[in-house]
Parts: structure tokens; C-alpha cells; sequence
């Protein structure tokens, strides 16, 4: 069996110790933020908090995916150095990542006849990429090849990794799409949306909850109904700076659910600055395919108002 290696984008949002640890080749995507152009990578992007601050107070902020030749630049070395490469990328539903990230194998492929190059979409994004990418290392670690990597992360992986989050309305008007009149009203009323990510790696809503410890509570809830052996596995929860929030979170499942072990971490920039301040996501091994009817609230139309709009999100209607 030829040695591999495992890649990834920025958007697993996977700091430095993690990037190590896992000995991951991650190409990072870019943001620009008002006048500033930045590589969505640990030590080249601006503080957590400076980010949201800034975000928060209305600078612009644009994400760029890796181009072909940007991928091309980062396998080659490892293939001509005789080995393998797995890319686990981006939710294809949400950048063009992905895409342009089997662009480059095709055209690798060429070149490099003999080896094997794969580019595989997680359908995930933030820690729940990062989530799958650890289980992929953990299979290549216990000597799995990268075709039997491939065929458990298609086959029983992807389809049971589970996303919810969170997020706060008026900090992500911008980012969402979101106008300020239908954030006012979701403020108004303190609604907080759940959402989570669809079998294709779209966003749904899913319910909305009246005020933060209640969509806490809805995280948590969801992960006790749909969790699979939750005491057995490692649980990632980020967030856009609202640590206490995510803290909470860990010691609820931890509480609830004795889940051995949590790792949280930020929800970096290009993630961010669509989600924006005040996201909190939970992504877990569970049963997703249960999941399948959006609930009714006691503010239906003012959710309806803050839905509409998002972009890439279906309206929330009956």
C-alpha cells in the first residue's frame, strides 16, 4: 500500500495544535474585510474577537474559494514524492471549494497516472468538516488504505455526521443575506434560529427558539434524540465568539449525554463572516436521516420574516 496524505481547506477551522496534530495539509481559502485581504489560516488571520468586532460594526466582508492552480501547487510536491492524496473538502452546496478542488485532481491525474488522487465532498463545513477530517486520520491510522477511508467515509460517515447551530440575528444581517428590517423583528422578539445542514450540505432552518439558552437547550435536545453512542466519540462544537455559549454547550452534553470527549474552537472568518457574531454549532455521529420536518413556532410569521432571505436557505413556509 502507497503512503497518502490527507488534505483539507481552511474552512474546517482547525487551529494550529489541531493542523499538527492530525499532520493535515490544509489550503487555506481568503477573506477580504473592509480594506484589509487576509488568508483564512491560523497566524495569517486576525484575532477571533477583532474579526467579530469588526464584522459587527458593519465592514464588508468577502470569501474567496482556493483557485485550480492552488490545489494543483499543493498536491504536486506530495505526488512527486511518490505518494498518495485524499482531499476532503468544503460542502460543495455552499462554495465552489470543492469544485474547483476536482478540477485539479482531474488534471493531476494526467500527470500522474499511477497515482491515486481523490477528492471527496464532506457535504460539511466548520468542525463538522473538521469532525470528519479526525476520523479520516483516525481510519488511516489504525492502517486503513485511502480507497477503504473513501468507502467508510461515503458509505456510513457522511450520511451520520449531524450539524446544528445557532445563530444571532444582528450580528449576521450582513452575512445572511438578512435585511435590517427582519433583524430588528428577530430581535425584537429575541428569536434565535436552529438550523442544521441537509443530506445534501444545504442549510435548513429547522425551528426557532425565544431567546440564547433556549436555542442552547435546542442543540442539546436534538443531539440526545439523533446521537449515536455519543460516550464513545469526540464531539466538536465552534463558535463566533461566544466561548461562555459554547462552554455551556460542552457541559450540557457532557452532563446529559456523557460524552467523552469535546473540542471546541472558533468559527474562523470565512465561515464567520457569513454566520457572523454569536454562531454556535454542535457536530456529532448521529441518526440525521430522521430529521425531517422544520417546527411550527409561536412567532411562525416573524420567523418567516427573518428566513426569507437568507441566501442559499429555503423559505420557511408550510
Amino acid at each position: 500500500m502507497r503512503d497518502y496524505i490527507i488534505a483539507t481547506d481552511s474552512c474546517c477551522d482547525f487551529d494550529e495544535n489541531l493542523i499538527r496534530e492530525l499532520d493535515l495539509t490544509v489550503i487555506p481559502l481568503s477573506v477580504h474585510l473592509g480594506q484589509d485581504h487576509f488568508r483564512n489560516y491560523p497566524g495569517e488571520m486576525p484575532e477571533s474577537h477583532v474579526f467579530y468586532t469588526r464584522l459587527s460594526k458593519g465592514e464588508p466582508a468577502q470569501t474567496s474559494a482556493p483557485n485550480v492552480e492552488a490545489f494543483k501547487d499543493a498536491f504536486r510536491p506530495f505526488l512527486e514524492a511518490g505518494k498518495d492524496v485524499l482531499y476532503l473538502g468544503f460542502s460543495s452546496a455552499l462554495s465552489a471549494t470543492y469544485q474547483n478542488a476536482a478540477m485539479a485532481v482531474e488534471e493531476l491525474r494526467e500527470a500522474f497516472p499511477d497515482a491515486v488522487i481523490r477528492a471527496v465532498d464532506t457535504l460539511c463545513a466548520s468542525m463538522g468538516q473538521g469532525l470528519l477530517v479526525d476520523l479520516a486520520v483516525q481510519e488511516k491510522r489504525k492502517g486503513k488504505s485511502l480507497e477503504e477511508v473513501v468507502i467508510r467515509l461515503s458509505g456510513t460517515t457522511i450520511p451520520h455526521l449531524c450539524h446544528w447551530f445557532t445563530v444571532g440575528i444582528s450580528a449576521s444581517c450582513a452575512g445572511w443575506r438578512l435585511s435590517a428590517g427582519k433583524a430588528i423583528v428577530g430581535n425584537l422578539l429575541n428569536i434565535k434560529p436552529v438550523l442544521h445542514v441537509d443530506h445534501e450540505g444545504r442549510l435548513v432552518p429547522m425551528e426557532s427558539a425565544k431567546g440564547r439558552k433556549k436555542s442552547v437547550e435546542a442543540l442539546v435536545r436534538h443531539m440526545e434524540e439523533t446521537a449515536i453512542a455519543p460516550e464513545t466519540q469526540r464531539i466538536y462544537i465552534s463558535h463566533g465568539d461566544c466561548l461562555g455559549d459554547a462552554e455551556v454547550l460542552a457541559a450540557a452534553i457532557q452532563s446529559k449525554l456523557g460524552v467523552a470527549s469535546v473540542t471546541i474552537g472558533d468559527v474562523g472568518p470565512v465561515i464567520g463572516a457569513h454566520a457572523g457574531l454569536g454562531t454556535l454549532a454542535l457536530f456529532f455521529p448521529g441518526k440525521r436521516e430522521i430529521i425531517v420536518t422544520p417546527k411550527k413556532s409561536l412567532h411562525r410569521k416573524a420567523v418567516q420574516a427573518i428566513f426569507v432571505g437568507f441566501q442559499g436557505i429555503p423559505d420557511y413556509r408550510e
